[in-house]
């Protein structure tokens, strides 16, 4: 069976102050274009279909539109919700959608219930896993307390519970929206934490044949069998050395993976440029940047006049513009956000209590600093979906 991968379309999102609804159309033309041409079987896509729970008219229509085509070319596909999505907004007629061959599955129970499709050499199960927010789901799956780690365990435990009563020789997919260890992350993911305490070791999949993994922006391979598509457009610069791509996944009769990269259309090319404002303006080395969309790095002692004004003259696409001083860091001029830049929220917090006190937080003093966080993040979650 071939199953194309994607995920973290983000239907909706712009980039900067560029409105990315075009490029998003372009990439799924590429995509149905791709299910035609290459012989898909089936397609899965792991979450994020929509930036935020109440995704704007525009988004909504393309992603109407892209069911339909998906549909008329008679290829199933299997979706479930990130942590961007509306679980229940997204999941609204899945039972009528799923008639046509598309299968939304948005709901936690349902985790070990699968999508059941066909090839010569007999049944494939597909186990759709939504985004599993802990303080939300763990009552479902029977749990007194558990992270992310213990709830997605325990949607394992149904998967492989479900797969043993299937036919000797059923292969299994799983999806899943998660932050899984070894993967690396980019600025532009959101409100799961990849500090460590949210991320789950790839081995919770132990017993699929392949997991399709949707929320880190960039294609990653954890396993032969563990694999990340990455979005199919940049959303940050920190994506600048991103190769947008979806996974072409042959199944074989045996469960064996075999896997190729398909790229992905991007509107422009990402530059991250760095250095005092007149080097920027006559280094010739830059020239192959002109047309990039570029964040500038201004490290001018001193901040330039009009700077934005004189760098779109030469680089015309020209969409962030960072003042570094070059300083050292112990400088008193150093600026509150570059001492916070790649801290959590949990490593602020512990860093302020360390500053007020003299001491950090011990053991039980984290885990109360992180249940507050878990329990804001959950209620931020459900004030979001209802509205």
């Amino acid at each position: 069976m071939r199953i194309l991968h994607t995920s973290d379309w983000h239907l909706g999102r712009g980039f900067h102050r560029v409105n990315m609804l075009g490029a998003q159309a372009g990439f799924i033309g590429h995509l149905v274009t791709t299910v035609r041409e290459r012989g898909v079987d089936a397609v899965v896509v792991s979450g994020d279909v929509y930036d935020r729970a109440v995704p704007p008219l525009a988004a909504v229509e393309l992603f109407d539109d892209v069911l339909h085509r998906l549909a008329d070319l008679g290829v199933p596909t299997v979706m479930i919700s990130g942590n961007h999505d509306s679980a229940r907004r997204l999941g609204v007629g899945a039972g009528l959608i799923d008639r046509a061959g598309i299968h939304l599955r948005t709901e936690p129970s349902a985790c070990g219930t699968p999508v059941m499709l066909q090839d010569t050499f007999g049944d494939v199960a597909f186990y759709g896993l939504p985004y599993l927010e802990p303080a939300l789901v763990r009552d479902e799956f029977g749990l007194e307390k558990a992270g992310h780690e213990g709830v997605l365990a325990a949607a394992m435990d149904r998967v492989r519970a479900d797969l043993a009563t299937r036919a000797r020789g059923t292969r299994s997919v799983v999806l899943a929206h998660a932050f899984v260890t070894g993967g690396e992350a980019s600025d532009s993911e959101r409100d799961i934490t990849v500090g460590g305490v949210a991320a789950v070791p790839a081995g919770i999949f132990d017993g699929v044949d392949y997991a399709a993994l949707g929320h880190l922006h960039g294609s990653q391979t954890i396993t032969a069998r563990v694999r990340y598509s990455g979005s199919p457009l940049p959303y940050s610069f920190s994506e600048t050395d991103h190769r947008k791509s979806m996974w072409l996944v042959d199944l074989g009769a045996d469960g064996s993976v075999e896997a190729e990269r398909v790229d992905c259309p991007v509107p422009r090319a990402l530059a991250r440029i760095r250095g005092g404002l007149e080097d920027l303006l006559a280094d010739p080395e830059l020239a192959r940047h002109e047309e990039a969309w570029v964040e500038a790095t201004l490290t001018d002692p001193v901040r330039p006049a009009d700077p934005m004004a004189r760098l779109a003259e030469r680089f015309p696409h020209t969409l962030s513009l960072v003042f570094a001083p070059e300083r050292a860091p112990d400088d008193p001029d150093v600026s509150y956000a570059r001492r916070l830049a790649g801290r959590s929220d949990q490593q602020i917090a512990e860093d302020f209590v360390a500053h007020v006190r003299g001491a950090g937080p011990d053991e039980r003093e984290q885990a109360v600093l992180r249940d507050a966080f878990d329990t804001a993040r959950a209620e931020d979650t459900v004030r979001e979906v209802a509205r």
